[in-house]
């Protein structure tokens, strides 16, 4: 089995911070490993043709953002960066 979720969030999305599932906009999941790469592609091609910066690790986490999407955080008096972020996630399955 196969994952691929897109989350919108104030960090990266390889940093999966306690209770980073609320933050989950999308999740496909696909028995086909050669389907599954072929939505996380057009996902990625999507994101890409959005948003002018991307940054990924291990070839399964990417973070896409505009500089000019940020929201406002009241504990830390500041902006903060909104980023759209791609999981890609090989479930093992149990047996």
């Amino acid at each position: 089995m196969y994952e691929v979720i897109y989350m919108k969030a104030d960090y990266e999305p390889w940093w999966l911070f306690e209770g980073w599932e609320q933050y989950i906009v999308e999740k496909h999941v696909f028995e086909n490993e050669a389907v599954a790469k072929s939505f996380l592609d057009s996902k990625l091609m999507e994101l890409r043709e959005t948003f002018p910066k991307e940054k990924n690790k291990d070839d399964k986490y990417w973070a896409f953002w505009s500089e000019k999407e940020v929201c406002f955080c009241d504990s830390c008096d500041d902006d903060l960066q909104i980023y759209h972020g791609l999981i890609w996630n090989e479930m093992q399955q149990t047996i």
